[in-house]
């Protein structure tokens, strides 16, 4: 028993550093939805936005085994990635030509924010909750009991990454929102970033088993990984480089 005990921990050490990974290019995107709310807001929108995707998750998580079928969840999620990338650098360029108070009336309310925070996290959660049921699935059973089609046991094991994983996601998008306040030219690419996570999910739907546009080991190799990872860095440290050039540029003027 103390043998399985450690197997669980171990697992669940490698879950919540799978779940901290995962939970960066997440957090990047909750940061450029909250950024335009005022300070306390901003907090505000992303509790109650992770707090909703928590009951997703946890929902979701009695589901698994229908939800893994349908590969048209993350099909919806890659689009709508997409879709608020291409249009909010597209709005960006547009508002270079505008005055700040147009620029203002454009964002969204409170509400709406915490809204498109929890579309965004269950855009992720798909994601995030496959690549625990595969750690976890190698676990062995204990008890006699299944929740959504999983050991209970193992599901344990999941429930409690999850949580954490929302947790360090949380305390992560804070720390991006205040590295946007201070590096405006961030935003640009945090949002190119969102548009490449949508890249992300569209390799997950052209790979699923019911797909198989390709193959299906794919968004599982190092290759695929590796490229994932290089790019994502890279236009992180452009953005930072090019909005630390602004920064000094306005000191030095």
């Amino acid at each position: 028993m103390e043998a399985i005990l450690l197997e669980y921990a171990w697992v669940l050490v490698v879950l919540i550093i799978l779940e901290g990974l995962l939970a960066a290019d997440n957090a990047v995107v909750m940061a450029v939805m909250v950024k335009h709310l005022p300070r306390v807001q901003q907090r505000k929108a992303l509790f109650y936005g992770l707090l909703g995707a928590f009951v997703f998750r946890f929902a979701a998580l009695f589901m698994i085994t229908f939800l893994v079928d349908i590969w048209q969840i993350q099909a919806l999620g890659a689009a709508y990635l997409l879709f608020i990338s291409i249009k909010n650098i597209i709005d960006q360029r547009k508002n270079n030509h505008n005055d700040a108070k147009v620029k203002k009336g454009k964002q969204s309310g409170f509400w709406m924010t915490v809204l498109k925070v929890e579309l965004a996290d269950i855009a992720f959660a798909l994601d995030s909750m496959l690549a625990a049921v595969a750690l976890a699935v190698t676990l062995p059973e204990i008890g006699d009991f299944d929740i959504g089609g999983i050991n209970g046991g193992q599901f344990s094991v999941m429930l409690l990454g999850g949580i954490i994983g929302l947790i360090i996601m949380r305390f992560a998008a804070r720390q991006f929102v205040v590295l946007l306040e201070k590096y405006p030219t961030l935003e640009t690419a945090a949002f190119l970033i969102v548009g490449w996570v949508g890249v992300k999910l569209v390799v997950l739907t052209l790979s699923h088993e019911k797909l198989q546009i390709i193959d299906t080991a794919f968004p599982h190799s190092t290759l695929w990984k590796s490229t994932f990872w290089i790019v994502l860095v890279g236009i992180a440290l452009r953005g930072y480089l090019s909005g630390v050039r602004k920064v000094r540029k306005k000191r030095v003027g």
